[in-house]
């Protein structure tokens, strides 16, 4: 499946539970680690749990493969990296304090309503 398509059904996935300022970074002229990232915010451990669980079995559903999970014991941070999108979701303190945004700012935000 494109690297454009996960990007959008993770979108839609963190969407669907309730992320917060969710967005959609491509990456493919900056790093050869991905094509995608996609960032998301939650309120507590609870949520940044469900909202990457839910990630995960979307992307799962439509055949893409998860290669690796970082951060699931503590839920302050977890990394899903499927290859050509690598999602964080952060609890909202976390996420504030590593700022990937800004670190990862060369990155060119995509519009998740045309990713395909």
């Amino acid at each position: 499946m494109e690297s454009a398509n996960l990007a959008r059904i993770a979108y839609d996935a963190a969407m669907e539970k309730k992320a917060h300022d969710v967005v959609v970074l491509d990456v493919t002229k900056l790093t050869t680690v991905a094509d995608y990232f996609v960032i998301a915010g939650a309120s507590n451990k609870a949520h940044v749990r469900a909202v990457a669980e839910n990630i995960a079995e979307k992307l799962a559903e439509n055949g893409a493969r998860l290669d690796h999970v970082e951060g699931r014991q503590l839920s302050t941070w977890i990394l899903l990296d499927f290859g050509s999108v690598v999602v964080h979701v952060f609890r909202d303190d976390e996420r504030a304090f590593y700022n990937l945004e800004r670190l990862w700012g060369g990155a060119k935000p995509a519009d998740p309503c045309c990713l395909t």
